[in-house]
């Protein structure tokens, strides 16, 4: 396995690494956590609360559940069923005693061990980063003002607004250059994201369209669906990214392979190859990075796309009392030389392997974290979805059946699990949802935190 020079073991004495030493047991220390997503919360759960003083620091006062962002932007879903509010959520058994602070983290002084949001200072005995992920544009910063993305809620509203708008707008329009403009939706990216969101567009034009916007054809509406390698799902297997294409293109969606972007500007996406899509509406799935986060007394930074480099007991290298799970994380592993993927599976496994280390007592030895990988999916459509599970292909109703139960069981609560439920059998039997409305916050009055 090749190894890289960041991955170097950090300092052990007496065969316990540093940062599992000098743990008081006198009295409780702080143990604050960066990000109340998947890898956030599991920590706060199974950290031991008669030993640790828990606080949970995010920027939102809800948690949500990524993999269905897409079924908001397609109105498929409300964003309160995938959306659950950490207060409450704290409140339960597992995590009582769990402090909560709302608030945007702005840097990080690792010498004095505090941590600083826009309204207070938190000080930490041991610190997890587990802030997750935002867009990666690939040196291309100005993209962020003209595309839509899904990595939050917020976003998949915005863009569930604008896809209706279109529609909208496209209805009522007689200039055909700019009804096709309307018409048009590019989606950039074919890993899981990309091709989820671009089979649900094309539900929405295959089954939606014609029934409740009768002066618009069916045949107007492009869904394109581009990707800059030469197959879908590059992260699964050959058969399911064969799979995906065949689904998408039954649900009139185009798919180009091998297209690299180079840039869009004034409604016109370009391509490396010389080709170009004039749009309203382009998604951008197309990479992830870290979220930025600022290290003070330190030289230690992010070593790649934003993902910084820790052990194999997820400590960062080379900063003190500090560690980093999920997408946050760069931990190489026996067949991952690149770091392991930047799922949800990854940041829940080491959040609990994490748990258990800071859970130990002085002198017990750790455990190395080893991520165990149980299989990987993707949904297109109803009874379309593709399933790796080891040397195991799933596709068709079988394995969107199968991506149904995983991803109702991951939800957080029994009523998110039952609305959801309600909301796909509904939709699954009445190609119907009560939930294409277009609402936008009013501009006024004015907040600096919308930034006008």
């Amino acid at each position: 396995m090749t190894e890289f020079p960041f991955m170097m073991p950090v300092c052990k004495q007496g065969g316990v690494p540093a940062c599992f030493k000098y743990m008081k047991t006198e009295q409780k220390q702080r143990l604050l956590i960066i990000g109340g997503g998947f890898g956030g919360l599991t920590v706060a759960r199974y950290a031991d609360k008669s030993k640790w003083d828990v606080v949970l620091v995010d920027r939102n006062n809800y948690h949500s559940f990524p993999p269905l962002f897409y079924q908001v932007a397609s109105s498929g879903l409300e964003p309160s069923t995938i959306s659950f509010p950490l207060r409450r959520e704290l409140r339960g058994r597992r995590y009582r005693g769990v402090g909560f602070h709302f608030g945007e983290v702005h840097s990080i002084d690792v010498v004095g061990k505090k941590v600083f949001t826009q309204y207070e200072t938190l000080h930490y005995d041991k610190l997890v980063l587990a802030a997750g992920s935002t867009n990666n544009f690939f040196g291309m910063p100005d993209l962020e003002k003209h595309v839509f993305t899904l990595k939050s809620t917020t976003k998949a509203i915005r863009c569930r607004n604008e896809v209706l708008a279109c529609l909208e707008r496209a209805a009522l329009c007689r200039d055909d250059a700019l009804r096709k403009r309307l018409l048009t939706f590019v989606v950039v990216g074919g890993g899981p994201t990309g091709v989820e969101i671009a089979g649900a567009l094309g539900e929405l034009k295959r089954y939606i369209l014609k029934r409740e916007y009768p002066t618009i054809d069916p045949e107007e509406m492009r869904v394109v669906l581009v990707e800059g390698n030469p197959r879908l799902l590059g992260a699964m297997s050959a058969k399911s990214g064969e799979d995906a294409v065949r689904a998408l293109g039954s649900l009139m969606v185009e798919v180009q392979l091998g297209k690299v972007m180079k840039g869009y500007a004034d409604k016109v996406l370009a391509f490396a190859d010389g080709s170009a899509i004039t749009a309203d509406t382009v998604i951008w799935t197309a990479g992830i990075t870290g979220v930025p986060l600022v290290l003070d007394g330190t030289d230690v930074g992010p070593v790649h796309a934003g993902r910084w480099a820790v052990d194999e007991y997820n400590a960062v290298t080379g900063v003190r009392d500090v560690f980093a799970i999920g997408d946050i994380a760069l931990q190489q592993a026996y067949g991952y030389p690149k770091g392991l993927p930047q799922v949800a599976p990854v940041a829940i496994q080491q959040a609990r392997c994490l748990a258990r280390n800071l859970n130990r007592g002085p002198g017990e030895s750790p455990e190395a974290f080893l991520y165990r990988d149980k299989g990987s999916m993707a949904t297109i459509g109803r009874n379309k979805a593709v399933v790796d599970m080891g040397r195991v292909h799933l596709n068709g109703r079988v394995a969107w059946l199968a991506w149904m139960g995983v991803h109702l069981m991951s939800l957080l609560g029994m009523r998110n699990r039952t609305v959801v439920f309600i909301n796909w059998m509904w939709g699954y039997f009445t190609f119907s949802s009560g939930l294409r409305l277009l609402l936008r916050p009013d501009r006024y009055p004015l907040r600096s935190y919308w930034k006008e």
